[in-house]
């Protein structure tokens, strides 16, 4: 039905924009969680989002099979995806090639817009700051920026969140 992605920087209002338009489907709505609890400031975070969170969601806590986490979902079960940036950084984390998440970003992107119910997905743009003094922050930022091209490629609708304002991003012909 629809692909959604909603891209902006950290603290932008992505996540609640994201839990508002999962609200307005009338089906069963899954929150597909990449984050892990790994110190207290991540705990206050998670804390914070589940609390925003609708009682009767499903949460799937899922840091790195994010296609296998969308393929367990009901076929009328509509998903938030929050979000894109933590489970590329997990993903590297556990040693995978930035080839291997690139296909790995196809895929599920290709799966969650052939779903019957919508799927919102949150991610991050890191790319619009200075350029990272290392090179790990550097491939990390411009791997985040292929895997969100993927997934906007695949979106029917895609929105640049900037403080709590939402900007739909339109094709270029």
């Amino acid at each position: 039905m629809t692909l959604r992605v909603l891209i902006g920087g950290a603290r932008a209002g992505k996540s609640r924009l994201a839990t508002d338009l999962a609200t307005r489907w009338t089906g069963p709505v899954a929150y597909v969680a990449t984050a892990e609890e790994r110190d207290d400031e991540m705990s206050a975070r998670i804390e914070r989002h589940r609390a925003e969170r609708p009682g009767g969601w499903r949460t799937i806590e899922e840091p790195i099979r994010l296609r296998s986490a969308l393929e367990t979902l009901d076929d009328d079960e509509a998903a938030v995806v929050d979000c894109l940036t933590l489970w590329v950084a997990n993903l590297l984390e556990h040693g995978e090639a930035a080839a291997a998440i690139v296909a790995d970003a196809e895929r599920t992107a290709v799966r969650a817009a052939a779903r019957a119910a919508p799927v919102i997905v949150v991610t991050n743009e890191v790319g619009l700051g200075i350029v990272p003094v290392n090179e790990l922050a550097r491939s990390y930022r411009d791997l985040l920026g292929e895997v969100n091209r993927v997934f906007v490629a695949h979106a029917q609708d895609a929105v640049l969140v900037v403080a709590g304002r939402a900007l739909r991003l339109g094709a270029v012909e």
